[in-house]
């Protein structure tokens, strides 16, 4: 854990709250953990300067925008090597359907989350811009029917163990 960056509680609960509402702002967020407003700035740069922070994103409704199924393709590409994955993933990456894209491990060499239309969109999509592609071998596609936000990312706590309730 060389890349690890060593959080106090203060911390700690800044990253809870942006992470619920990055549009905090920096009075708010030092009154609700109880340092001063400078003090705050300097912790959420430090917390930016070290990459814990990477960067503040808008949330779309994908159903609003005209895209309400959401889909996840599981993509063999064959044979997988290094020249046919750099350009498979700019591609994938540049389709205005894709929401985010994983390299896995196992059988399937990556997982694609989609919004698109409807069936007919999702068929014309996985038709389209994947088992057209020569190094696409296969794809399986799984809808979305509900998605849950979790809770804020933090860093592990040494010792404590989730319980089987």
């Amino acid at each position: 854990m060389a890349d690890s960056v060593v959080l106090d509680p203060v911390d700690l609960h800044i990253l809870r709250l942006l992470q619920n509402d990055a549009r905090t702002t920096y009075r708010e967020l030092a009154a609700e953990v109880g340092v001063a407003p400078s003090t705050c700035l300097d912790r959420v740069a430090r917390l930016r300067r070290t990459g814990v922070i990477l960067g503040h994103r808008l949330q779309l409704n994908p159903a609003k925008l005209g895209r309400g199924l959401e889909a996840l393709l599981l993509v063999q590409v064959r044979p997988h090597r290094r020249e046919l994955i750099g350009p498979f993933v700019e591609r994938v990456r540049a389709l205005p359907e894709s929401r985010a894209l994983f390299h896995l491990t196992g059988p399937d060499d990556y997982l694609v989350h989609v919004a698109v239309a409807d069936p007919a969109d999702l068929q014309r999509l996985v038709l389209d811009a994947f088992t057209s592609r020569r190094e696409v071998a296969r794809v399986e596609t799984r809808l979305i029917f509900q998605q849950w936000e979790c809770g804020p990312l933090l860093p592990p706590v040494p010792g404590a163990h989730l319980s089987a309730d």
